[in-house]
């Protein structure tokens, strides 16, 4: 088994299957979406042919939706997964948010709650697709102070009732519009069959995985994983090398790898954010290039698989450092897909 060949070709992000962004979201399951702007190529660059504005259509219709959900973080997933997979996800995530809260001595009653979410309802309905300066204009306006920190503690707790998800892409700014209007009504799931919706999508999309890389992505308890493990039945089998217990599925994709390619990676990329043993394609000693120990992530270059550089998105030249090896002019055909995909 080639490990890094088998988790490039099933996380698409080398010869991709789909060329609609939607499409590559619905196989991921959910997608980190941490950097606000740099989750669009983290979803683009595993299409065929990139495109900001592809994947700006697909969000605005409400086909791809930003909310905090998997460890109480920002993740991408289709319309049809949002509420099976809010159902599964909230509580732990919701538990992770209060524990946040208790760390920053933070208190927020139910009737708190419920009065500023009557606030917060109004003034996405009204705007449609409201900033977090809409909300704070409309607390004002009540005569309402408050920092921002309580403020997103309120829009976290709202996202996680179901009531405010994602409205339409801006360029720096994440708007909230109203579930009900964005996403609608939709038939319920079991919590069986929601569980084994998100273990079905996590490991076709991330294989080979283990145990451990599914409990630590997911933020679900341990019984829950192995529930929805269980739940795949003859759909997943078990796979050892050197000396840890993979899962894979029986339709594992193996084949479209190819040596020399270049990949240039977002911050918070589910490359490395999908499991909790990174050093099948991160060499321990350059651990820190890519993450530290408080969760934050880098954008970084993977050769064949493996990370060995850090790139910079935001500048107007093409940078890169490698900390792996002498690449020179190797990444070009990579930094004209990444500025192709800037410009559609």
């Amino acid at each position: 088994m080639n490990p890094i060949a088998l988790r490039l070709l099933n996380q698409q992000l080398v010869s991709p299957q789909f060329s609609d962004p939607t499409d590559v979201v619905r196989h991921m399951g959910a997608v980190q979406a941490q950097e606000y702007r740099m989750m669009r190529w983290g979803v683009a660059m595993r299409t065929r042919r990139p495109s900001s504005q592809a994947f700006k259509r697909a969000f605005d219709r409400g086909q791809i939706i930003r909310l905090h959900l998997l460890r109480g973080t920002w993740q991408l997933v289709a319309v049809e997964d949002y509420w099976p997979l809010l159902q599964l996800c909230a509580p732990k995530a919701s538990a992770v948010i209060h524990g946040w809260m208790r760390s920053n001595r933070v208190s927020i009653g139910d009737d708190e709650v419920a009065s500023i979410r009557d606030i917060l309802v109004h003034t996405a309905h009204v705007k449609g697709s409201a900033v977090k300066e809409d909300f704070v204009q409309a607390l004002v306006a009540r005569g309402i102070s408050m920092d921002e920190q309580r403020l997103s503690y309120h829009l976290r707790l709202a996202e996680l009732s179901g009531t405010l998800c994602s409205g339409d892409l801006l360029p720096m700014k994440a708007t909230y519009s109203l579930t009900s209007e964005k996403v609608g009504p939709q038939e319920p799931l079991d919590r069986d069959g929601a569980l084994l919706t998100l273990t079905r999508k996590y490991f076709q999309s991330r294989q080979p995985a283990t145990l451990e890389d599914y409990v630590w992505w997911s933020g679900l308890n341990i019984g829950d994983c192995r529930r929805g493990i269980a739940l795949m039945g003859d759909a997943i089998h078990k796979v050892n090398w050197k000396g840890r217990e993979y899962y894979v599925t029986d339709d594992c994709r193996s084949r479209g790898f190819r040596k020399g390619r270049y990949l240039l990676i977002p911050p918070y990329d589910e490359y490395l954010i999908s499991y909790k043993s990174r050093d099948i394609v991160l060499s321990p000693d350059y651990r820190h290039k890519a993450h530290n120990n408080s969760g934050i992530f880098q954008p970084v270059i993977a050769h064949d698989g493996v990370i060995c550089g850090n790139w910079a998105p935001f500048k107007d030249d093409d940078q890169a450092e490698f900390f792996m090896g002498t690449h020179d002019t190797d990444l070009q055909e990579e930094w004209a897909r990444y500025r192709t995909f800037q410009s559609k």
